[in-house]
């Protein structure tokens, strides 16, 4: 096998390929990326047998073939070669010869015989998105995502297409995400429980124009990216009810400012992170939230005009679970709705449904 490329374009592809390689392999050739050149492309696979990511870019291939190589080795290599073209030949013993301008480099490979197919959902079921509304959800909900395996099915989010739209549904037992984003046209109703680091390594690659297409079956989906396709194995499980936990009352609402809200968090935070508990108080009454928080270190006090319907009410919270939703809403205005000071406050839009955020308050705090 011999072809020649662009070292800024292997370099690329090879970058977006390899971040399927697990820390922890159960194989060696699951450290390798398979390289596949033919008819003027060549073609990287990686798995760990729960993500894989393919992607092709064009090549001068003037012998074809298939070979596996260490993938994050030559990564590195091309990543160092100089700006120029990439000579990659491969021998009948699957060692690799690279060459770029004055650089030559050897490396060992393995046969491509004994690298694992990727599975492909062969399913009927599919849906349409652009492309910047998925990267969109992805980027507002999986910050929820459970991060200890101990209860696995909440490291991933809950797809759920519904006739019309969409909803992305994340929540790790203290904090719940929901994003929902419409449809054009009706494709059916289905769910899918997608692992979080697979998602996330799915924004990494969306762009802003165009469309991505998911394609399901009983045990994966793949995500189809321009010449890019991620293949990820669901999770196994029944997703809690969410909507039995996001109250449909409220006996005390605010809205405010998005933007001055997350200012005041942020000095809040810088008090909390030096205490235990990384606590802030909620005051909400008489038109305005009174922000609190304090440590060994000293306190801080933040006070901002919030318009204010209902009861009174003091209730305390992790503020980092608070700040995290301020990184990723973008709408000038908020609404903030309470119960009491043990119930959950739920965070949506004044208008619409585009993203629900429920955190659980701190008790005794």
């Amino acid at each position: 096998m011999r072809f020649r490329c662009r070292q800024e374009l292997l370099m690329a592809s090879l970058q977006t390929a390899i971040k399927a390689i697990s820390g922890k392999v159960t194989q060696p050739i699951l450290e390798g990326a398979l390289l596949e050149a033919f008819d003027g492309m060549l073609r990287i696979t990686c798995t760990d047998l729960n993500m894989g990511i393919v992607t092709q870019l064009e090549a001068d291939v003037s012998e074809e073939g298939r070979v596996v190589l260490p993938g994050k080795l030559l990564g590195e290599i091309v990543r160092r070669l100089p700006l120029g073209d990439v000579d990659v030949n491969v021998k009948g013993n699957n060692a690799a010869t690279i060459r770029c301008m004055g650089s030559r480099m050897n490396i060992a490979g393995f046969p491509a015989e004994e690298y694992p197919p990727l599975p492909s959902p062969e399913a009927a079921r599919s849906v349409t998105l652009p492309q910047s509304a998925l990267k969109d959800m992805i980027r507002q909900t999986s910050f929820s995502v459970a991060t200890e395996e101990s209860r696995p099915i909440f490291t991933g989010c809950l797809m759920e297409v519904e006739e019309t739209g969409v909803n992305l549904v994340a929540l790790d037992g203290f904090r719940l995400a929901l994003r929902h984003t419409e449809l054009e046209s009706s494709v059916g109703t289905f769910n899918a429980l997608i692992p979080g680091r697979s998602l996330n390594e799915v924004a990494r690659i969306l762009g802003d124009d165009g469309d991505v297409e998911l394609k399901l079956d009983k045990t994966h989906v793949s995500f189809e990216i321009g010449s890019t396709r991620v293949v990820a194995r669901l999770l196994e499980g029944e997703f809690i009810k969410y909507r039995s936990i996001i109250p449909a009352t409220w006996s005390s609402l605010i809205r405010v400012n998005r933007q001055e809200l997350a200012a005041c968090i942020d000095r809040a935070s810088l008090m909390a992170r030096d205490g235990k508990n990384n606590l802030m108080k909620f005051s909400v009454g008489d038109n305005k939230l009174v922000i609190t928080s304090n440590s060994e270190m000293g306190d801080a006090y933040e006070e901002l005009e919030a318009a204010h319907t209902g009861d009174e009410l003091t209730i305390s919270f992790n503020i980092r679970f608070m700040s995290d939703i301020m990184k990723v809403v973008e709408d000038d205005e908020i609404v903030m709705r309470f119960n009491s000071a043990v119930s959950p406050c739920v965070i949506c839009p004044t208008e619409g449904d585009a993203y629900t955020y429920l955190v659980l308050p701190v008790r005794n705090a």
